[in-house]
Parts: structure tokens; C-alpha cells; sequence
């Protein structure tokens, strides 16, 4: 069996694992990085070059600095500002989703919603308001927030390390160009017409038991508003990146020893809050990447899906019909894994076509954060099921119509800031 047969079977494999998820989704990327070792398609070095990536590095740093957010009780302050500006159901789905969205670009999308949840489900106690129509704007709002920056989430960083090796990436904020017009829209529509979208249920106090809202008071004030000024120094040291000299992931390192030393998080919360399946499946489908580009899968795929559309189509039906893949696999799988398994496969399309590798990574990186229409795309999705008592329907009726705003906003935008031949 040839090298390319062994990848191609091995990407099918890990396409079948990661939307049946049946073991672990990191667990079915070293499976797969493993199995290219012991196939002799890659070395070991070449397999395990994609955890000594610097990204990886990024991921932990903002792991640690995100989590002095969250262990401290300053996300909670932040998110607790809605409701000082808030007064009707409408008007807290609105403020609601513009703080998610903007703390979303810059922590953990899972994070972030995990500490807005309670809070939400606590405003929702005291106004009388139905949580259910709070609860699934946040994890939308997640979702499209993640679009807001480099870090806003690991597939983010996933499309950047692919191409650091054609000696191309974008900035910090970039994503932003087209990820903020989406949040912003996506706001709008659910403020409007999607409003009436969204699952009224009744949820009983048995759903107060499940979600605790965690009381900071004991937290001194010093160490808050360390944690957040540690962000927002590493933030604009990351966007100035050219000016200063320091790359991304030292920033992010100084930042996250700066936390430690000063005690504003403890070593054990820091080993906790960093998430070892995001890095062993960063790692390992980094992995898959190098065999389909050393073994010329990734080409054959690329062509495959050319010749479907035909050689004679335009770049804009081509762009489309690469963002929808990303769409419709990320809300049936892990959206960092659709991102994974699609940035070599799109990798090779620019290749195969001579179109600039930046357009193609917009397109799924975009397009593989668009799980709004089932519980499954993304863990927050996930986490108000229970406490929002969601049905599956619940997503495809209030996600689907704002995946369809979401592409529509995208395919304006992405032709005119990121075309195939610029």
C-alpha cells in the first residue's frame, strides 16, 4: 500500500472517529499520528514536530492568562456588567451577546461561557425573564466571537501554522475583518427577527442545582485587576508584534509568569486550566497535515473536489462550496477538528490552483465556526442544554437562520478582502 492510500485512510478514519465520538477526539488524533509513524509514512520527529509548535506555546500561555480571569472572579464582573444596562428581554439577549462576543475574541469560547452561564441563569431568577431565551444567544455569541482575534479559538491558530510554512500569516485582529461584521449582524438578527426564533421553555429550579454560581468575594481586589491588566498588556503587546520584537507566544509566556509569580494564580490552577485535549489534538492533526502534504493526498483530494465543480468555475462558487463544507462538518463534529482535518486539504486547493493559501484559510477557519445548529459543534452549545432544557430541534430553529445570515455576510466580505487571485 503506497504512503498516499495510508493517509487517505488514515484522514478517513479520523473523519468517521471525529464525528461518531465514540473515544475521545484527542485520543483519535494520536491514534492517527501513531499510525503514520508505525506506517512508515512519517518519521518521528516529523510526526511530532506539530507539538513543539509555537502555537502550541500560545495556547498554553493564554490558557494560564485566561484562567487568572476566571479563577479571580474578574470574568464574572465583566459578564455582570449587562445587567446595569439591561432593563427588558430583548435588551439583555442584546448586551448579553456583545460582552460574550468581545470576551470570547480574547479568552477561551468554552471559558467564557461557562462563567456567563450562571450568571445568566441568576439574572434570569431575579427578572423573571425565561433563561432559554438567554442562554442559546451566549453560546452563539461564543462561537461568532471566536472570529474576533488570533486566539479567539485553536482553529484560529491551526490555519496560522499552516501558513507559517509557505512564509505567510495573518494578524492578530485580522480574522476580526470578517468575524466582527458577523458578530455584529448575527447581534442584529437575533435582536430582531431571530428573537422570535428562540425556545421559550419553562425551566423548573431543578435546573438551579446543576449550574452553581460561584461567589469572589474572598478574592482580593488586587488580584482581579492584575489579571486583567496582564491581558490587555499582552493583547496590545501581540497586536504591536513588528513594532516590539517579541512574538506572540514569549508575550503570552511573560504574561502568564508574571501571573505566577505574583500569586494572582496558583501553579495547580495553572496545570488545571490547561486543556491537554485541545493540544494533543492540535498536535496530532498537525501530524495528518505533513503526511497529506508530503505524500500528495492532500493534492488528491484537492483535486477531487475540483473536478466536481468543474475547471471552468468560478472562484467565488469554488470559495463557497469550501466555506459550506466547513459549515456543514463543524455542526456534526468538533469545530476545532473540521478546521484541523480541512486547513491541509484547503492548503493543497490554493496549491492546486494558484490561489493565495490566506482567502482559502478565511474560508474554513470562518466556515468551521459556524456550530450553531446543533448541540454537538461546540462544548458550550453543549453546556446549556440541561440547564436551558433545549431539544436538538431547538439549535437547527434558532442556528440554522443564523447560519444562513452568518454565510451571507461571509460571502460579501471574504471575495472582496481575501480573493483567490488578488
Amino acid at each position: 500500500m503506497t504512503p498516499t492510500s495510508i493517509t487517505l485512510i488514515l484522514l478517513l478514519f479520523a473523519v468517521v472517529m471525529f464525528i461518531w465520538e465514540k473515544i475521545p477526539l484527542a485520543l483519535t488524533s494520536m491514534i492517527v499520528c501513531i499510525g503514520l509513524v508505525l506506517t512508515g509514512v512519517l518519521n518521528a520527529t516529523e510526526a511530532f514536530n506539530g507539538f513543539v509548535n509555537k502555537n502550541v506555546i500560545l495556547f498554553i500561555d493564554m490558557f494560564i492568562i485566561g484562567a487568572a480571569l476566571f479563577e479571580t472572579g474578574m470574568a464574572k464582573s465583566i459578564g455582570g456588567v449587562v445587567t446595569r444596562f439591561a432593563k427588558t428581554e430583548k435588551q439583555l439577549v442584546v448586551a448579553t451577546m456583545l460582552i460574550t462576543g468581545l470576551m470570547s475574541g480574547l479568552l477561551s469560547n468554552t471559558g467564557t461561557a461557562a462563567v456567563l452561564i450562571p450568571v445568566i441563569i441568576g439574572i434570569a431568577a431575579r427578572s423573571g425573564f425565561a433563561r432559554s431565551k438567554l442562554l442559546m444567544p451566549v453560546v452563539f455569541a461564543a462561537a461568532m466571537g471566536g472570529n474576533l482575534s488570533l486566539i479567539g479559538a485553536p482553529g484560529n491558530m491551526i490555519a496560522q501554522s499552516a501558513l507559517e510554512k509557505v512564509d505567510m500569516k495573518f494578524g492578530f485582529f485580522e480574522y476580526g475583518y470578517v468575524g466582527l461584521p458577523i458578530l455584529l449582524c448575527g447581534i442584529l438578527f437575533i435582536a430582531t427577527i431571530g428573537y422570535r426564533l428562540l425556545p421559550d421553555h419553562h425551566v423548573g429550579n431543578e435546573g438551579d442545582q446543576k449550574v452553581k454560581e460561584d461567589s469572589y468575594d474572598h478574592i482580593p481586589a488586587w488580584k482581579k485587576q492584575t489579571s486583567l491588566g496582564v491581558l490587555v498588556v499582552a493583547i496590545l503587546c501581540m497586536v504591536f508584534e513588528k513594532k516590539i520584537g517579541i512574538p506572540l507566544h514569549i508575550t503570552g509566556a511573560i504574561g502568564a509568569i508574571v501571573l505566577l509569580f505574583l500569586g494572582v494564580i496558583s501553579e495547580n490552577q495553572a496545570y488545571k486550566s490547561i486543556d491537554l485535549k485541545t493540544i494533543f489534538l492540535f498536535g496530532g492533526t498537525l501530524a495528518l497535515a505533513a503526511a497529506m502534504k508530503k505524500t500528495g493526498a492532500g493534492m488528491v483530494i484537492a483535486n477531487t473536489v475540483l473536478s466536481s465543480v468543474g475547471q471552468s468555475t468560478s472562484m467565488f462558487v469554488i470559495m463557497l462550496v469550501i466555506f459550506l463544507l466547513a459549515v456543514v462538518m463543524t455542526n456534526f463534529m468538533s469545530n476545532t477538528a473540521t478546521t484541523a482535518l480541512l486547513v491541509p486539504i484547503g492548503m493543497s486547493i490554493s496549491t492546486s490552483i494558484g490561489a493565495d493559501p490566506r482567502a482559502v484559510m478565511m474560508a474554513v477557519v470562518i466556515g468551521g465556526s459556524l456550530a450553531y445548529a446543533t448541540p454537538i459543534g461546540m462544548p458550550a452549545n453543549a453546556m446549556v442544554l440541561g440547564p436551558g432544557g433545549f431539544r436538538f430541534s431547538d439549535y437547527v430553529k434558532s442556528g440554522l437562520p443564523l447560519i444562513i445570515v452568518s454565510t451571507i455576510v461571509s460571502m460579501i466580505l471574504l471575495p472582496i478582502l481575501y480573493p483567490f487571485f488578488p
